[in-house]
């Protein structure tokens, strides 16, 4: 596993405020959803050019660098946030920005302490897996999005295992394991993008 690079992201271009998590933390519910809403809308918008490609990577790489806080992890995985992720890893033209977005995934999942039911993480979990076997030949991809896949794996479980009556919330297709367990067999190294 290689050591991921440090993100920054560029305060001059980013398009919203750029918020400590401390002050995400601190913000009244109709301020967090206003942000949130922001932050959604930007994704969402279409990468006409190579401007707006590059304005939404550096939202992404913002996004990063607030997901590593446990109850900012936990409240941006359960809010509408979580939805536009999934659906830019499905529909994004730029693998720059499919490849950032498993990133923030990625984070979310692994510094996330509590994931509330609704949360759509199986469809996450299909998407990751159907991406890396449609590029299974492609390393650099498979790299990107692996270790967003084991993250939320392992979420999953130790969510499941926290549980006193453990129930499947959350449908881990055969399939993920399949795709992971052949990864692991063929050696590839994994290291976020």
């Amino acid at each position: 596993i290689m050591k991921p690079m440090p993100v920054r992201f560029d305060l001059k271009t980013l398009h919203i405020p750029a918020h400590s998590a401390e002050k995400l933390l601190s913000m009244k519910d109709m301020d967090w959803n206003d942000f949130l809403q922001q932050i959604c809308s930007l994704l969402d918008s279409v990468e006409k050019n190579t401007g707006a490609a590059r304005s939404k990577l550096n939202l992404l790489y913002y996004l990063c660098t607030v997901a590593v806080h446990k109850e900012v992890a936990s409240r941006l995985m359960s809010s509408q946030l979580f939805p536009v992720l999934i659906q830019q890893l499905r529909a994004a033209t730029s693998w720059d920005i499919r490849a950032k977005v498993a990133r923030v995934i990625g984070l979310l999942a692994l510094h996330t302490s509590e994931l509330r039911e609704n949360v759509p993480v199986s469809e996450a979990i299909i998407i990751l897996t159907e991406l890396i076997r449609e590029n299974f030949r492609n390393s650099k991809l498979k790299q990107c999005l692996l270790p967003a896949l084991g993250e939320l794996l392992y979420l999953i479980a130790n969510q499941e295992g926290k549980k006193e009556h453990p129930r499947e919330c959350w449908v881990v297709p055969l399939a993920a394991y399949t795709v992971l367990m052949r990864c692991l067999r063929e050696g590839v190294r994994l290291f976020h993008c």
